[in-house]
C-alpha cells in the first residue's frame, strides 16, 4: 500500500490527434489516478504527470460539436455563458481537453492535487523533454473510414 509522498512519478505523454474526447479523458484519468501502477492506493496522488500533444486535433463524435455546450458561470446572477463545442476546440483546444479530464477526477482534494500533473498543449511543441516522458496508447484509433 503506497503512502503520500512516498515513491516517484513517472510522465508520460498522450498524442490526441484523430482520438475521440472522452475515450481519450477516461485514459489519462486512469493514468493520473494511479490505477495503471500496481501500488494503487484510493487515497494517494502517485505523483505520475501526463502530457498531452495536438490537443487540437482531437475528435468529438456524431453531432456533438454542435449540440454539446461547455458552461461556466461568473458568480453573478445571470452569469452562465454556453460555449458550443466547436467554437471551444477552434479557439481554447487546451481547455476542452483538460475540462473532459477534470470531469472524470475526484471532486475533492485529491483531484485538485491530481489535476496539477496534467500538461495539455494544441500543438506537438512542449517544454517537458528533460523529464524523458514515456508514450501511452491513450485510447483507440479512428480509422481512416470512420
Amino acid at each position: 500500500m503506497a503512502r503520500p509522498g512516498q515513491g516517484t512519478g513517472k510522465w508520460y505523454i498522450v498524442d490526441a490527434s484523430s482520438q475521440p474526447l472522452g475515450r481519450l479523458a477516461a485514459r489519462i484519468a486512469h493514468v493520473l489516478r494511479g490505477k495503471h501502477r500496481p501500488d494503487f492506493t484510493p487515497h494517494v496522488n502517485h505523483g505520475d504527470h501526463v502530457i498531452v500533444v495536438n490537443a487540437e486535433e482531437v475528435v468529438l463524435t456524431g453531432n456533438k460539436l454542435d449540440q454539446k455546450m461547455a458552461y461556466r458561470h461568473s458568480g453573478y446572477p445571470g452569469g452562465l455563458k454556453a460555449v458550443p463545442y466547436r467554437r471551444l476546440l477552434a479557439r481554447n483546444p487546451e481547455r476542452a481537453v483538460e475540462k473532459a479530464v477534470k470531469g472524470m477526477l475526484p471532486k475533492n482534494r485529491l483531484g485538485r492535487q491530481l489535476f496539477r500533473n496534467l500538461k495539455v498543449y494544441r500543438g506537438t511543441e512542449h517544454p517537458h523533454q528533460a523529464q524523458k516522458p514515456e508514450p501511452i496508447e491513450a485510447a483507440f484509433r479512428l480509422s481512416e473510414a470512420d
